[in-house]
């Protein structure tokens, strides 16, 4: 026991520069989502621009490129984690943000629909900065305050999630939808200067060295529950992305046709107001009580809220519900990220959150197909009580996963996370 102890003090000590490195990438992260996010209300507007002239083939283009960054993103995710675990993690940060501002200054100059597609396709494999803040403050942060840390990192994620949109409604009237990727471009490799100058990381031997012990899958890393925080990812991103497609439509089955889109709006924005408001106080409640408490509650509160959604009769009544989701939400995504990085050895971390962060894309993708689905076959109510009993099984797995001791606890241990 006192062996695997010693394995560990490295990472139970805490970065000397940690703070001013969270407050860099929350801000880094914050900018880059905005410019990544800003395009969705301008996005058939452009493909028109760029020759698609029929209604049918503008929509599924749109959708083409929308998706394509996310499927090259969940492909590479897990190569960039498994490099951040070998050559650092800020050098991952610098790749990310410089080439996000090159293929987002590129977008602004596409001459066609399959140009713009193309890169769509560059922006996510060669980004990732959200993703790669996540593991960088995962890292540094001393795991007595990780949760707290992560909850700060998701709400500067979820901030741009619901500034971006609101930043592309408005731009492109003012400068041009060209100008606007353009200007995206230059907030972004700002962030690559913030990253440059400001991050300082401390480099050891087990992360870049190539005579650096490997630990084998069946060593230190907890399977169970790497496992269980990979469904748990997919599960959050399916719950989300299962309605907020359908939104509009629902809408309009009880508010007046001039105000479904308003409506609409406000209610994608409640969702994700609330998970900016919960994320840093779930948190702290995940590093007090339990990264795994804070999951389970926070999904079975989740499913619970997701079956008066189903039977609203007002606009006023589905905002609240969603707001209140998205405050149960709010602190799944840090703590998924922290029991991740309890559970595995400092070699792996990079390697095993690119994979969480490949089943949170995975979900992006699975979640709008499913719900488009069931909502066109069976009706829209039915997407909301499909994913409450997703929910429900996805509690009662994560009930099973959990460990059986305190050691899901960071404070209190020094051994690695679900060994005995």
């Amino acid at each position: 026991m006192t062996t695997k102890a010693t394995a560990l003090e490295p990472s139970d000590r805490a970065h000397p520069y940690w703070q001013r490195n969270l407050w860099v990438c929350v801000a880094g992260s914050f900018t880059t989502i905005i410019a990544m996010t800003l395009l969705l209300p301008f996005l058939p507007v452009y493909v028109e621009q760029l020759g698609v002239r029929e209604p049918r083939a503008v929509a599924q283009w749109a959708g083409i490129a929308y998706g394509a960054t996310f499927m090259t993103a969940a492909i590479v995710a897990p190569l960039w984690g498994r490099l951040s675990d070998r050559y650092g993690r800020k050098i991952m940060l610098i790749r990310a943000s410089l080439g996000m501002a090159i293929a987002m200054g590129l977008m602004g100059m596409a001459q066609s629909v399959w140009q713009l597609v193309v890169l769509r396709l560059l922006a996510g494999f060669l980004g990732g900065f959200a993703s790669g803040s996540m593991l960088l403050v995962a890292a540094q942060a001393p795991k007595a305050k990780s949760g707290w840390a992560l909850g700060i990192m998701s709400s500067g994620i979820m901030a741009g999630n619901l500034v971006g949109p609101l930043v592309g409604g408005t731009m492109p009237n003012l400068i041009g939808i060209r100008a606007t990727f353009l200007y995206a471009g230059g907030s972004i490799f700002l962030a690559f200067l913030a990253t440059l100058f400001l991050i300082k990381e401390e480099h050891r031997e087990t992360e870049g060295s190539s005579t650096a012990p490997v630990v084998p899958l069946g060593g230190r890393i907890d399977r169970r529950a790497v496992t269980a925080m990979l469904a748990v990812g997919i599960l959050l991103m399916v719950c989300n992305m299962s309605i907020e497609p359908i939104i509009t439509i629902f809408v309009a089955e009880f508010v007046a046709p001039r105000d479904v889109t308003l409506v609409a709006g406000i209610t994608m924005s409640a969702a994700a107001l609330g998970s900016i408001v919960s994320a840093t106080y779930l948190g702290r409640l995940a590093d007090r009580y339990g990264h795994w408490n804070v999951i389970i509650i926070s999904i079975f509160a989740a499913a619970a809220l997701l079956v008066p959604q189903a039977y609203v009769t007002a606009a006023w009544q589905i905002v609240l519900l969603r707001l209140l989701m998205g405050v149960a939400l709010g602190g799944l995504l840090p703590c998924i990220t922290s029991v991740i990085r309890h559970s595995v050895p400092d070699t792996h971390t990079g390697r095993i959150l690119g994979l969480s962060t490949s089943s949170q894309y995975l979900g992006q993708v699975a979640g709008p197909v499913a719900g488009g689905f069931f909502g066109g076959h069976f009706g829209m109510r039915s997407v909301f009580l499909g994913t409450c009993c997703l929910m429900a099984m996805g509690g009662v797995f994560t009930c099973f996963a959990k460990p059986r001791s305190s050691k899901d606890r960071p404070v209190a241990t020094a051994t690695p996370q679900g060994e005995d």
